[in-house]
């Protein structure tokens, strides 16, 4: 089966010592990866199948991670991923939706054949695939084992991105520039809110330059009106308007690394008061870009955002932005750094933020967000899209 891997082995192999000396720190013999983003990263397997249970292994012992999941897809592990045959591992299909039987029952048994079933294991408990019963299932068979949340062990070594995946970030900046604009192009009074969102995914799906984009962890969305106060509705069958708000957070996924945007839009002659908070916006946004340097602490960046808000009359509760990188659905942030007061992470080139800055008054909201990477120079915009606020006439 051809299929074109995204990074060469030598990437993979750097992931795994990584994070290999991580789980030593950490006390760690043996990591369980549900995460399909972590499993992506360690190993290179690629595939829609992470609504059932499938599992990567990383054992402090083991030259190569070992992959277990369902029979149908173990042809997609072979095609995507470097593992040795013996790596690859599929459980009985018969315990897949099963009132009693469970594939981490199977999970556990090859675990003990591998004589890993009395050490320290470490868990993705807040995986979003990982369930309750998954867990249950996996202490019952393995006994003697001692288990521990790894706090997001990947998730943080993903932090840090090399040159290779700064290389999809830039790319997913240039599909979500030119999906963005074209979404604006098309709001038009009458249109409804439907069609924008069919362009969209049309925009991100056929890329740019050849470069196609694949399907991104949030769909497109799309708030009108008194709903932009309302930041993760999707949109409906009603036309846009001859005047009011429109706000869009899209983004584009190169290889699943995603680069969100997000951008206000006013149908129509803008109120002052519009104008204002946008104004505040990419002013307080053009000082997170300046300051977003290497040696810099995080709260330092929230810091400066404030400032700008305040000194123009607004407050923002709640993050304002949060790292990013390679992801799946249902989230294209990588829950590790969030840009808050009391984030003591320090920046590092390399890092990737989306800067949400979202202010939302009580009777409407506004956001002019930006995908950046840490540089010495300052946060690096991923997509180009003016910064400010847009008006269709």
């Amino acid at each position: 089966m051809t299929y074109q891997k995204p990074f060469l082995p030598a990437e993979y192999h750097r992931r795994v010592q990584d994070v290999k000396t991580r789980m030593e720190q950490a006390g760690l013999d043996l990591l369980i990866c549900q995460d399909p983003a972590n499993m992506c990263w360690l190993t290179g397997y690629d595939a829609w199948s992470f609504y059932t249970p499938q599992v990567v292994l990383l054992h402090l012992q083991s030259d190569s991670p070992v992959w277990i999941g369902r029979l149908v897809d173990v042809n997609g592990a072979h095609a995507t991923t470097d593992l040795p045959a013996e790596n690859i591992i599929n459980f009985s299909d018969d315990r897949l939706h099963h009132v009693e039987l469970h594939p981490y029952d199977e999970v556990t048994e090859i675990i003990k054949s591998r004589g890993w079933g009395s050490d320290r294991i470490g868990v993705e408990l807040d995986a979003h695939f990982y369930t309750a019963r998954a867990h249950q299932h996996l202490v019952k068979g393995l006994p003697n084992a001692e288990f521990s949340d790894s706090r997001g062990l990947v998730n943080w070594a993903r932090l840090v991105k090399s040159d290779a995946e700064l290389v999809y970030m830039r790319e997913a900046g240039q599909i979500v520039s030119h999906t963005m604009r074209t979404a604006i192009e098309n709001l038009k009074p009458g249109v409804p809110e439907y069609e924008i969102a069919a362009q969209i995914y049309a925009s991100q799906t056929r890329g740019v330059g050849g470069k196609y984009g694949d399907y991104t962890s949030l769909c497109p969305l799309i708030q009108v009106g008194e709903k932009t106060n309302a930041p993760h509705l999707t949109w409906s069958d009603k036309p846009l308007p001859s005047s009011g708000l429109v706000l869009l957070e899209v983004a584009a996924a190169r290889r699943h690394y995603h680069a969100p945007l997000t951008r206000t839009i006013y149908m129509g002659k803008p109120p002052a008061e519009v104008r204002h908070l946008a104004n505040a916006i990419v002013e307080g946004g053009d000082a997170v870009l300046e300051i977003a340097k290497p040696g810099v602490v995080v709260d330092e960046v929230n810091a400066v955002w404030h400032s700008v808000l305040n000194r123009h009359g607004y407050t923002k509760k709640g993050r304002s932005g949060y790292s990013i990188g390679m992801n799946f659905p249902p989230d294209w942030g990588e829950r590790t750094v969030s840009i808050r007061a009391g984030e003591k992470t320090v920046l590092q080139a390399g890092m990737c933020f989306h800067f949400q800055s979202g202010v939302r008054p009580p009777a409407f909201g506004a956001a002019i967000s930006e995908s950046i990477v840490v540089t010495e120079k300052g946060g690096e915009r991923l997509a180009d899209v003016v910064r400010e606020l847009i008006v269709v006439d």
